[in-house]
């Protein structure tokens, strides 16, 4: 029985800052000269433009909450306990504002049809948690099933998915709300690390839902057809991306070496899923590629021998809204749903996590006659989230 995407909705936190903004606020924290050079270099070919955060202390004259500047200009790190507090408090307020969303803009559906919740997320902790608020503040019903995919990365919203369409593979009458949430501005590490100057760089603040389930989708709405998922490991890059837990914020590893470890494996690697999934490399129309970052995107791009414009949708939100980890996967999909012509397509959907873990989706984007979807008046970004 096929699983469909019927919606996506996308948000993100109200504090918007320029790449330049965050780069210069970075380098007043640094106190090597040859730390504020590399920030300034590394920030200025990120291919990122603009990022979102639930912090307000990447504005040089703004009260801190958070990041707190100390007498001599270092910045005074916050504590894993601070950090995850606020990941409490902001991530029940995005969930439930981009829950509340999906749920009003998908056709067809409302909040009392909901069977399962699957929320993803790697940046915080909280139980009661951002599901259980979703069902307390939308009027879920009670007995709603909640699972939770923590800790993955920016994969996340593969597994999640996954997981939607077999609830709907095993029942015809599930109704999936998936929900991938990211506060990654919560543990940015100020050292002079090339690792953490690269990660402070890329990684944003946001969230996205999708309804998922097997009814058959309205005839003028644009939606994906769930055909198969994959996952893999590349050889010998264990230690080049990691994410673990430590006394200020979490830490990840995330080495310069990674765009070339996916450039130089992801042709045999997705061959062989595709093969398994009854398409090729030259059968898939639409891609949609985790922007984990501009040189990933391109090393994948020159290694799948793929068209300039083939990659326009992970670029265009790389550069408005950088890495939100797992659910930025749903903001590339989204930018090609609302594109969407009249014609069917075949769409390949990648993203890559630590270990390095690659998951890979196929899908198929159904036609859509009606005229393509104010998208972007979509992903609302708004001060208390209220939809």
């Amino acid at each position: 029985m096929p699983a469909y995407i019927h919606h996506i909705a996308t948000r993100t936190p109200c504090h918007a800052y320029g790449q330049a903004c965050t780069r210069d606020r970075l380098k007043g924290w640094a106190g090597n000269p040859r730390t504020r050079r590399l920030i300034h270099a590394i920030y200025n070919r990120s291919g990122i433009e603009t990022r979102h955060s639930v912090s307000g202390d990447f504005i040089t004259d703004a009260e801190a909450t958070l990041y707190r500047t100390a007498e001599d200009g270092a910045l005074i790190p916050p504590g894993t306990g601070a950090r995850n507090a606020c990941y409490a408090r902001e991530s029940r307020k995005l969930a439930v504002a981009v829950a509340r969303q999906a749920l009003n803009d998908a056709p067809g559906f409302t909040a009392r049809d909901v069977t399962h919740i699957v929320f993803a997320s790697c940046t915080g902790f909280a139980n009661p948690g951002p599901d259980y608020h979703i069902i307390r503040e939308l009027g879920l019903r009670e007995s709603v099933q909640r699972y939770t995919l923590g800790f993955m990365g920016c994969y996340a919203a593969f597994p999640a998915l996954r997981m939607a369409a077999q609830f709907c593979g095993a029942d015809a009458g599930a109704v999936v709300l998936v929900v991938c949430l990211e506060l990654c501005t919560l543990h940015m590490q100020v050292n002079d690390e090339p690792d953490s100057i690269l990660a402070n760089s890329l990684f944003a603040d946001g969230a996205a839902a999708a309804i998922v389930s097997a009814r058959a989708p309205q005839p003028r709405a644009a939606a994906y057809r769930l055909q198969g998922f994959e996952s893999a490991l590349m050889a010998s890059s264990e230690r080049e991306m990691a994410w673990d837990i430590g006394d200020t914020g979490f830490n990840i590893v995330l080495s310069s070496y990674v765009p070339d470890i996916i450039g130089a494996g992801i042709h045999t690697l997705l061959g062989g899923v595709l093969r398994r999934q009854g398409v090729s490399i030259e059968q898939i129309h639409e891609w949609a590629v985790h922007p984990g970052g501009r040189a990933i995107l391109d090393k994948v791009g020159q290694s799948l021998a793929l068209k300039p414009d083939a990659l326009d949708a992970s670029r265009a939100v790389l550069r408005d809204y950088g890495n939100m980890s797992s659910a930025t996967i749903l903001f590339v999909l989204k930018e090609l749903l609302d594109q969407a012509g009249s014609e069917p397509a075949t769409t390949c959907a990648l993203a890559f996590g630590p270990g390095l873990t690659v998951e890979t989706a196929v899908l198929e984007r159904l036609g859509c006659t009606a005229p393509p979807a104010q998208a972007r008046e979509e992903n609302r970004t708004e001060a208390g989230y209220e939809a």
